[in-house]
């Protein structure tokens, strides 16, 4: 049996927990029949070979993210800019959903938008570069 469905329950059980900050008996029990309830996407399976290359950026994030909030901390970013950026190819709502937790996680970064013609409209910030 293909491992992703599997991997989409788990993403909805993160999810409720990373929300509800509860791990009591009966917030599992609510979790896991939210995670069964919800309505399920239909559309071509992503290869799970794309949902571990996904799993594994957010792994890599997690030390930039802690990086990037000491850089804020240590030095200001007073520039600001709107730019986007190319959804990748044949990406399902699935791994968009975690292509736009993997932008938004990192303090300098995030998502303000989803165009549904290919493209993120992302908010960055960053340090002015002094004239010298």
């Amino acid at each position: 049996m293909d491992a992703i469905p599997y991997l989409n329950i788990i993403l909805r059980l993160t999810i409720w927990f990373l929300l509800t900050a509860d791990l009591s008996v009966a917030n599992i029990i609510i979790g896991i029949s939210i995670a069964f309830l919800l309505p399920r996407h239909f559309a071509s399976p992503e290869p799970l070979r794309e949902w571990m290359r996904v799993l594994w950026e957010i792994i890599i994030a997690i030390p930039q993210a802690y990086l990037e909030a000491i850089q804020i901390m240590l030095r200001p970013h007073d520039e600001e800019e709107i730019v986007r950026e190319r959804v990748k190819p044949k990406r399902t709502p699935g791994l968009i959903f975690l292509d736009i937790f993997l932008i938004t996680f990192t303090p300098k970064t995030i998502v303000l938008k989803y165009e549904e013609q290919g493209w993120y409209k992302v908010h960055r910030v960053r340090r002015k570069i002094s004239d010298q």
